[in-house]
This record gives C-alpha cells, structure tokens and sequence, in this order.
C-alpha cells in the first residue's frame, strides 16, 4: 500500500497529472523519490509522440519548437522553474548565506530572476529548434528522466541547507538505502538507452546531465552549504537545458 501511496504522492506534487489525491503521513513518504523520475518518463514519452505528429503532419519547426518547449512547463506546472527564479535570485545577490537562503524563502522574484529565465528560455528554444533528428530526440526525451534520477539522487546523498522544508522532510522520512538503489538503477537504464540509441550523442548527452550534477553540487554546497527544495528544481532545469544544448551540437555537427 505505502508503494502505491508512494507514486502518487509523487506524480501529485510533481506533476500536474490528474491522479488519486490520497491522504499522506511521513511513513508515506519513505518510497516517493523513486517515482519521480517517472514524472519525467511521462513528460519524454508525450514530447516525442509531439515530435513524430509534427513529423508526419508537416508542422513547422516554429510550432514544434514552441509548443515542445511548453509540454514540460503544463506536465509540470512549473514546479522547477520556480526553483530555477528562485535559486537565481540568491545566487545572483552576492549576499552572504545567511542572506541567500533568506531570499530562497521569498514568494517574490527579483530582477535577476526574470533576466536569468529568459535567457535560459531563448537558449532553450534555440537548442530545441535544432533537434531533427529522431534518435537525438528519443535520447532528449529520455533526459527528462535522467534529470529527475539524478535530483532524486543529489536529494538523499547531498547535504541539506536546512533543517526543514519539503526537501529535507522527504530527505529525511526516505528509506534511503532502498530510494539510493531505486534510482541508481533508473539512472543505470535511462543513460544505456541513450547509448544504444546513438552511441555518442548518447554519451555526450548524459556526460552534460552529470557535470551539471557536480556544478550543481559544488555551487550549492559554497554558496548555501548545502541544497534546498528550491535547488533541486533549479538542477532539474539547468540539466535539462544543458543536454538539449549538447544534443543541439550533435546535430548541427553531425
């Protein structure tokens, strides 16, 4: 019972996917991360069947790419963009931890939220309006679940900034031995299906998702001590926008 409580909890806070809204305890909590990824299963699987309409329908790249871009922000409600504004505006202060941890606690966005977004966004178009081929979509598609894997996986291995917060209370109630493993092998079979969909872009793809994982840890853990819920959406981003521009190059260059 806790397993089946446990994926939709999940689906239910990251996702904007019609599912049972189920009364939940913390015990309920222990299994949650490993479901995450497949919020992101959920959200490649619905891009590609995007990207083969388009493809059989004649529809033009501006449309693909636009509304491609789009499909992840309806799935998701915008639950780690939010993190991404609001990580932005910390980093950016230059204000000591104290102060940046204050500002992640803020409803309000600043200016170098808005200014960091639409950057990300207009690369994020550009990258996306790049990918033509159908393996390099297959493996982008795939990335929204190598981005979940690895934030679940810096959620219970990475150090908490602070002592409360939905992050640390599902970091805390997680069996973490069971969760760790959960997503290892997730991890596992998403990056070997993307080398066996294209053996290069494969490993150029998922080789960016892991060195935003390390960037993602060594800045949060100098500037925060730690990550937050806030960060972990912001990764969730930054990894994804980071294989779409890896696949781009492929394709330009290939």
């Amino acid at each position: 019972m806790q397993i089946i409580k446990a994926f939709f909890i999940a689906f239910s806070i990251y996702s904007k996917i019609p599912v049972p809204q189920l009364a939940w305890k913390e015990e309920d909590m222990k299994y949650v991360l490993c479901f995450f990824p497949w919020v992101g299963a959920v959200i490649g699987f619905l891009l590609y069947l995007w990207g083969m309409l388009c493809e059989g329908c004649g529809i033009e790249r501006l449309c693909y790419t636009l509304i491609g871009a789009v499909i992840p922000l309806l799935l998701t409600g915008g639950f780690h963009v939010d993190g991404f504004m609001d990580t932005m505006d910390a980093f950016q202060s230059y204000q000591p931890r104290e102060k940046k941890l204050e500002i992640l606690k803020d409803s309000h966005i600043g200016a170098f939220a808005v200014i960091m977004l639409a950057a990300y966004g207009l690369i994020y178009l550009g990258a996306f309006s790049e990918i033509r081929d159908r393996a390099l979509l297959k493996i982008v598609c795939a990335g929204f679940c190598l981005s979940r894997c690895l934030s679940g996986i810096g959620v219970i291995s990475f150090p908490s900034a602070k002592r409360e917060g939905l992050l640390f209370l599902f970091a805390d109630n997680a069996h973490k031995r069971i969760v760790r493993i959960a997503l290892y092998v997730q991890t596992g079979i998403v990056i070997a299906f993307m080398l066996l969909t294209n053996p290069y872009a494969g490993a150029l793809i998922a080789a960016s998702a892991l060195a935003a994982l390390a960037y993602y840890y060594v800045r949060c853990k100098r500037e925060l001590g730690g990550i937050t819920g806030d960060t972990a959406g912001y990764f969730v981003v930054i990894s994804e926008g980071c294989m779409l521009a890896a696949a781009a190059i492929v394709d330009i260059l290939g």
